[in-house]
Parts: C-alpha cells; structure tokens; sequence
C-alpha cells in the first residue's frame, strides 16, 4: 500500500462490507452536461458506495486535491466536451505526483475509439459510454477496485 493508504484508519479497497467504496466523480473544464454524472453518482449512492460529487468546471488540480482529502478508491470524469485526453492525462499526472497511482481513474462520455488506447496507456481503467447500463458501472468498480486492492497486499 501507499503511504497515503498506511496512514488511513480504513481498511484496504474492497475490504469487505464495512469498508464502502469511496468513489468521486468529476466534471472537468467548461463542459456543462452534468447529467451523466449525476445519474452515474446516484446509482453508486443506491449500490452502496460513498460517492463525492464535485461539480462542474473543474480543473485537475480540484479534482486531485478532492480525490487524496477525501481519500478515494477511484475517480470518475464525466467529459462530453471532446478534451479527454487533455482532461485524463492531467488528473492521472496529479494523482501520480501526490503518490495516488493506486486511485483508480475511469470515465465516461463521448470518446472515439481511436483514443481509448491512449487513455488506457496513461492508466485509465475504463471509460463508459452514454446508455451503459449503471450495474456495469458497479459491477466495474467493485472488480476493479478489488483486484487493485489485492494486487496492493501482494
């Protein structure tokens, strides 16, 4: 684990029932289509995950700094705007420069395929586009977290 999660007083991502995922979720830039978002931060709220909603216009700077105040397992950016690369690329860089790597980055919104492997070569876990079902969105986060969680006690 990170020093960031050694100093936690919670128990490691995907712990087990008691330790609730803690998920933000994020509006980078002037984009202000928000609805995605908070559809997306409802249906984490009604699977049980604690979920922090940011806003809109944010920047990656706000979003990092939310992300290791409120200690999250993973960070969601809903971008419509078609900056993702942009807006991807700057919280991956942040998170990595405050020791968060192991925060898991995912997204959802418009993205062209041809930019899905660059997103993922910068570390971004998987990005969601409109009219997924929200139960792939949990059922996404509750794996993906747990696997990083055990990779991390290895």
């Amino acid at each position: 684990m990170t020093e960031r999660r050694e100093a936690a007083a919670r128990p490691a991502p995907g712990a087990g029932a008691s330790a609730p995922l803690r998920i933000l979720i994020a509006k980078p830039g002037l984009d202000g289509h928000d609805r995605g978002a908070k559809v997306i931060a409802r249906a984490l709220r009604d699977a049980g995950m604690e979920v922090v909603y940011t806003g809109l216009r944010q920047t990656a700077p706000m979003i990092v700094a939310a992300a290791i105040q409120e200690d999250v397992d993973a960070v969601g950016l809903s971008v419509l705007s078609g900056a993702h690369l942009h807006h991807f690329r700057a919280v991956a860089e942040g998170l990595a420069a405050e020791g968060a790597e192991d925060v898991l980055l995912f997204g959802g919104g418009i993205v062209p395929e041809a930019d899905r492997s660059e997103l993922e070569r910068i570390g971004v876990g998987r990005v969601f586009g409109p009219g997924t079902p929200t139960h792939e969105v949990v059922a996404y986060l509750r794996g993906e977290v747990a696997r990083r969680g055990a990779d991390l006690l290895r």
